[in-house]
């Protein structure tokens, strides 16, 4: 498998909550490599941006307030098969039905408060990187 990109965010409950180190820990220990990090504040505005593919979805205003509610942190990942190998230690979207030692079941608080998030395929994570990171950003 080649080496490919992902997308990742700590989300505000976690960096509100201190786990940035555990989170960046994790993508260490599972040698994942980082690319591209940003401590950021998102706007209503840019979150809707971001979460535009669940624009009309009932939780897309409630997940808007929240990604706008506190300072995140986007990082570009890199390593084989990364995409995949990042959702996997991130666990299942709601922290009750993750599996045990993953990060969501670690960190997260409930599935709107899920404490980070990944790229669910390469289209996706081409167009996240590019949202959140310039090309002088990435390295």
């Amino acid at each position: 498998m080649a080496t490919e990109l992902t997308f990742a965010i700590v989300k505000p409950n976690a960096v509100a909550a201190g786990h940035v180190g555990t989170v960046l820990s994790r993508i260490e220990a599972e040698g994942l490599g980082l690319r591209a990090m940003k401590l950021m504040q998102l706007s209503v505005e840019q979150a809707g941006g971001f979460y535009a593919v669940h624009r009309g979805k009932p939780f897309f205003d409630e997940l808007c307030q929240f990604m706008a509610s506190g300072p995140i942190v986007a990082l570009i990942l890199e390593g084989e098969n990364a995409i995949v190998r990042w959702r996997e230690i991130m666990g299942a979207t709601n922290p009750a039905n993750a599996a045990p030692g993953t990060l969501r079941a670690q960190i997260g608080e409930s599935l709107s408060e899920n404490s980070v998030h990944g790229s669910d395929a390469p289209d996706t994570a081409a167009f996240e990187t590019g949202y959140f990171f310039n090309a002088m950003e990435r390295i």
